[in-house]
């Protein structure tokens, strides 16, 4: 029952995680600091009269072993820092949750990106987010994002086509924000892990975004920022990212549009440019078991078309068809399967370029 009393001292207004360090510390245990009358807490000095008044009030409404029972019906799952599978990454951070209600299963390394973005996304970003999540995944590289409208919700949708993705949300993981992204996070669930530090029921906030942003940040090695205006709340996560030392990637945008002026700046100001996932996949060391997986899953027509791909030049799909004698329905078919596994990019015109420098096997 630890958990849940670490839980319910979590759902106190004031006490954040350093204050339910000490007062663990202090009282040996969550249930005896949860249990301790108003002296002894005074006396322990772990709390302020105001957040002192605070959990005796909180301790009035909530009973521990319904939450419990609740959580346990709802399928909602608690990682508190005690736990050997709570987040290293998150871990390590200044200020990370004492406890993560969660739904699926929490990542078991550190092989993780977040991908951030605006929620008024152009197919320009759109498509971006999801070829860089998906060939990320391939990779068996996992995506963190905040399931927004938007970038979060496209690199959701292009890291499931391949792997694992992480939905972090400024609600309880029982709520669905936005509610048309309700059958998205139920698959997220199934094949990734919904997180939170708030308890279920409470409803999406303004005011919990920038700290779910800290989340976000401090659970992947880098962060890569797609088309963020000037005042983005992905430009909060990028600034959380170099406050804990972790990496900062961006996609370039239009020079014309100002959902890319964030993006931009931060290149402009040093962050790493990126347009393929093979970037990111180098930076770590990553590129090749990219190429080893991503070649495992290609069939003899994926193949046929990979090889005439190159990273530098593009090549026209009527090239393709000319060169495999295939029909042109059957080239555009098997180039969407590619770009769904992160493989390929598309230009202009109809022309194509692999995402990875190497051939694949």
């Amino acid at each position: 029952m630890e958990q849940f009393y670490l839980a319910a001292l979590q759902m106190v207004p004031g006490i954040g995680s350093s204050r339910i360090k000490a007062l663990v510390d202090y009282f040996s245990s969550a249930r005896q600091a949860w249990l301790a009358d108003q002296g002894d807490l005074f006396l322990s000095k772990c709390l302020d009269n105001t957040v002192c008044n605070n959990l005796l009030g909180q301790r009035d409404k909530i009973d521990v072993h319904r939450l419990a029972e609740m959580l346990f019906k709802k399928g909602i799952l608690l990682c508190s820092l005690l736990d050997d599978s709570y987040p290293i990454l998150l871990r390590n951070t200044f200020n990370p949750p004492y406890v993560l209600y969660y739904r699926g299963s929490l990542p078991t390394n550190d092989k993780l990106v977040a991908i951030v973005g605006s929620r008024k996304a152009t197919v320009y970003g759109k498509n971006a987010a999801s070829m860089l999540a998906s060939g990320l995944a391939a990779a068996h590289i996992g995506v963190v994002s905040g399931a927004a409208r938007g970038i979060d919700t496209a690199a959701h949708q292009g890291a499931m086509e391949q792997g694992y993705t992480i939905a972090v949300l400024g609600s309880g993981v029982d709520i669905s924000y936005p509610p048309e992204n309700a059958k998205l996070l139920a698959h997220i669930a199934e094949a990734g892990a919904v997180i939170s530090e708030y308890a279920p029921g409470v409803m999406a906030h303004p005011g919990h975004f920038p700290a779910r942003n800290r989340i976000i940040n401090g659970l992947a090695r880098g962060v890569i920022v797609i088309e963020a205006a000037e005042k983005s709340g992905a430009l909060i996560t990028a600034d959380f990212a170099l406050e804990e030392g972790r990496d900062v990637f961006a996609v370039p945008g239009s020079i014309f549009s100002g959902s890319s002026k964030g993006a931009n700046r931060l290149i402009k100001q040093g962050a790493k440019l990126v347009d393929s996932a093979s970037d990111i996949l180098e930076e770590y060391g990553w590129e090749t078991e990219q190429t080893s997986q991503a070649g495992a899953v290609l069939s003899n027509d994926e193949q046929a078309v990979y090889s005439l791909l190159n990273y530098e030049e593009p090549i026209g799909i009527e090239e393709i068809v000319t060169k495999l004698n295939v029909l042109p329905a059957t080239a555009a078919y098997i180039l969407l399967q590619l770009s769904l596994r992160g493989l390929t990019v598309e230009h202009s015109g109809q022309r194509y370029t692999s995402a990875v420098r190497e051939g694949i096997e």
